[in-house]
């Protein structure tokens, strides 16, 4: 993996979304992104079901594993074992602000010791081979001033991290929801573009805020690459346009074939015990913005229809979109 250029277009670790399924749909749509595990904290990896936490098909590839953690020796482990299942690049989470993380001395809270954050990335990059990454906010709290993000760069960079992935928002510790702290502390893009030019060097990704492929695009012209998250989870094509388009390829795949190549995933997925709604609950905006797509929705997301877990429910659902698409066109007059 070089720096600079597989990062162009990243999907975000969303906790309890981003998934292996999740990850998987996602490759349908944009086979030039690094899709990105949810946060699994180095305690759970250690002391837990590791089959669980880390297996993925390996069609996800390129695919970075998210640790959460505050202790070198657990987090080297860790990526270890990360590496070991074959993991493309580890990434050390310094950005989420939940009251749960905190209690756990990890996530946004570790911007405020970034001498520690160093100590956690040298242990993990002398544990392993691939490419270790932070991913972190521009600030905490009421901290605005560009030099605290500064400093936290040049910090971690003077220990050997060079792959910044920046959502460009501060987090705010106390008072807000994780929910919240996506949406309601200001958006400073001035930063994230400040840093590339201060850090020329280093990989500098942007996050946070984006939400089509044009606003990517021009991001872009200023940073290294671009992570989407929830808009891509919502709508999910965007991926494929954004992918289109950094690829110069002519044309996005198609909303069907994506509908194809899931239901042949979710046959294979049911076979080996997994429910079916697992799979679907993750392809729902498929086809946002799309004519039927509420009844795309309804379709999968029908409780008695997935309690069967027949696969072809999402060859059914696909069929009534194309038919209603086709039949639209035919009733389309010729001018």
């Amino acid at each position: 993996m070089t720096h600079g250029q597989t990062h162009r277009l990243c999907t975000a670790p969303m906790m309890d979304w981003s998934d292996r399924h999740c990850r998987y749909f996602f490759r349908q749509l944009a086979p030039g992104a690094i899709v990105y595990t949810e946060m699994i904290t180095s305690g759970a990896l250690l002391h837990g079901d590791v089959p669980r936490h880390l297996d993925f098909n390996r069609a996800e590839h390129p695919v970075a594993l998210q640790l959460g953690g505050s202790e070198p020796v657990d987090l080297a482990r860790s990526a270890k074992l990360g590496e070991s299942w074959g993991y493309d690049e580890i990434n050390l989470n310094c950005g989420c602000p939940s009251e749960r993380v905190q209690r756990g001395a990890f996530g946004a809270c570790l911007m405020a010791e970034p001498e520690l954050v160093a100590d956690c990335v040298k242990a993990i990059q002398d544990a392993v081979s691939i490419p270790v990454t932070v991913k972190h906010r521009l600030g905490i709290d009421a901290i605005e001033d560009y030099g605290f993000v500064h400093k936290f760069i040049e910090t971690l960079a003077s220990a050997g991290c060079r792959t910044f992935i920046v959502h460009a928002r501060n987090a705010i510790l106390k008072g807000l929801s994780p929910k919240d702290n996506r949406q309601i502390p200001p958006l400073k893009y001035d930063y994230v573009y400040r840093l590339k030019t201060d850090f020329p060097e280093c990989t500098i990704v942007i996050n946070g805020g984006i939400t089509d492929a044009d606003q990517a695009m021009e991001a872009l012209q200023r940073v290294d690459g671009v992570m989407l998250g929830r808009a891509a989870y919502h709508d999910p094509y965007v991926l494929a346009e954004l992918d289109c388009a950094i690829s110069g390829d002519e044309q996005a795949i198609d909303r069907h074939e994506v509908a194809t190549r899931m239901w042949r995933y979710a046959t294979r997925e049911v076979e080996a015990g997994t429910p079916l709604r697992a799979v679907t609950r993750h392809i729902l905006g498929l086809y946002h913005g799309q004519p039927r797509a509420r009844k795309w929705r309804q379709m999968l997301s029908d409780a008695n229809q997935l309690a069967r877990d027949d696969a072809d429910l999402i060859l059914r659902a696909r069929q009534m979109v194309s038919d209603d698409a086709h039949a639209a066109m035919a009733s389309t007059p010729v001018t």
